[in-house]
This record gives C-alpha cells, sequence and structure tokens, in this order.
C-alpha cells in the first residue's frame, strides 16, 4: 500500500512538473522575450529564437503529461524529459557566471532544476522498479 501512495503522489508531482513548461513555454510563445520574468525588447533574431526554443519547452511538458498515463510503460519519456530539464540548469549556471544573476525566477528554476528534478528522478525509478517488481510477483 506504501508503494501505491507513493505512485500516487509520483504522477501528481509529475503533473504539477508538467504544467510549468506548458505555461511558462506558451507564454513564452505567445508573448516572446518581453513577458519573460525581468524580460525585455531584444533583437529579431534572439526574440525567433526565444519564441522557438519555447516550442520545445511546452513539448516537454505535454510529453511528461503523457508519459504520466502508463507511467511503467512511458518511463523512458519520463526520465528523457526530466534528464533534459536537469541538464538544463547547467547552462543557467554559466549563464550566471558569463552575464549575471538572472531574475529570482530563473534561479529559482535552476535550483529545481539542479536539485528537486534529479530526485524526482530517483524517485521515478524506485516507483518503476517497484512496480515491475510487484508485477513480477
Amino acid at each position: 500500500m506504501a508503494g501505491e501512495k507513493s505512485r500516487k503522489a509520483l504522477l501528481a508531482t509529475l503533473g504539477v512538473l508538467g504544467a510549468i513548461p506548458v505555461a511558462s513555454g506558451l507564454t513564452g510563445i505567445l508573448g516572446g522575450p518581453e513577458r519573460a520574468p525581468g524580460g525585455a525588447a531584444t533583437t529579431p533574431s534572439v526574440d525567433s529564437e526565444y519564441r522557438f526554443v519555447n516550442t520545445f519547452w511546452t513539448a516537454a511538458g505535454f510529453a511528461l503529461w503523457w508519459s504520466i498515463l502508463r507511467p511503467e510503460k512511458r518511463a523512458a519519456t519520463t526520465r528523457l524529459v526530466l534528464g533534459t530539464a536537469a541538464a538544463g540548469g547547467l547552462p543557467r549556471l554559466l549563464s550566471a557566471r558569463r552575464t549575471g544573476a538572472p531574475h529570482p525566477v530563473f534561479r529559482a528554476a535552476t535550483v529545481l532544476e539542479l536539485a528537486v528534478v534529479p530526485g524526482v528522478l530517483l524517485w521515478h525509478a524506485k516507483v518503476v522498479r517497484d512496480g515491475q517488481t510487484a508485477t513480477a510477483d
């Protein structure tokens, strides 16, 4: 029973985590860099790239939501999305080092990506492993 509670809590957590890229990605696509926390008007090239990259960020959220419909069968998708988000924290550190600290929202995102998301990845691996063990019994 503890395993089922952990599984349900994980799926709820993944649902919330999926909402972050969907909401912020759509805001980025529709609003551009000016709508980002601390954002401002920029060059057409940067605006174009920003909106393009936010398409992938939005898709990552939808992929995460899709993966939680069948978490054991779609575990690779969950790991790919979360692993990519965790890796995304590293370029944020590089940016902060080169250009200075970003808006507090992005500092919080860096902590989420580098500390929380890896923990969720480990939790996900345990839940999937426990689910496979229970199925095999």
